[in-house]
């Protein structure tokens, strides 16, 4: 069995936001392999999303940033389960950098649910032109289009998108790694993204 070094521990921690415990169990699990326990840890947070789906989150915060000099403005509604979790500084760093993040990427709703119709049909329709123009046969353009939504909706959703100060991640990974940490069902309820002139 390999042995756990301080240092490693460290590095996960760095890497993952688990508490020492978890790092050091994940370490154990995965015979210190590093990535290997970063997956671990990323596999546990979900498992403890999936049991703190049905939980109710009414508290929070509402965590506004403001970018590029007063040119793009984002407000942002993070909710959690108690008052407690919601007075963190980790907490208020995870809305803070979810803010930011929207700052930056500009989705167009959180799930692909959120996207309105009109919008995603006129991608359909592009995507359908392109497929014909390309002289795609009938039967294939229609898997065309669903791969290139798939694709659409990852760049344009929240959720899906690689957050943008770790892609190794998307939103809703780091969603989840807050959920591991916080022990408590967290959501991001709605945003606003303000753009002057946009």
């Amino acid at each position: 069995m390999a042995t756990i070094s301080a240092d490693l521990v460290k590095q996960l921690r760095e890497r993952s936001g688990a508490g020492i415990m978890d790092c050091k169990e994940a370490l154990t699990e995965c015979d210190a392999d590093l990535d290997k326990a970063a997956d671990y840890l990323r596999k546990k947070g979900l498992a403890t999303a999936k049991k703190r789906a049905d939980r109710v989150a009414s508290e929070g915060v509402v965590q506004s940033y403001i970018h590029m000099g007063g040119k793009i403005g984002v407000l942002v509604e993070v909710n959690c389960e108690t008052d407690f979790v919601a007075k963190t500084d980790d907490f208020k760093e995870f809305a803070k950098n979810i803010a930011m993040h929207i700052a930056a990427s500009s989705p167009l709703g959180i799930v692909p649910e959120d996207v309105p119709e009109q919008e995603a049909e006129k991608e359909r329709e592009i995507y359908r032109q392109q497929a014909q123009e390309m002289g795609k046969p009938e039967n294939m353009i229609e898997k065309i289009v669903e791969g290139k939504m798939n694709k659409f909706y990852k760049e344009n959703c929240l959720m899906n998108q690689l957050y943008v100060r770790n892609t190794d991640l998307t939103i809703s990974d780091y969603l989840n790694e807050m959920i591991a940490k916080t022990g408590e069902k967290i959501t991001i309820n709605r945003f606003s993204r303000f753009q002057i002139g946009g």
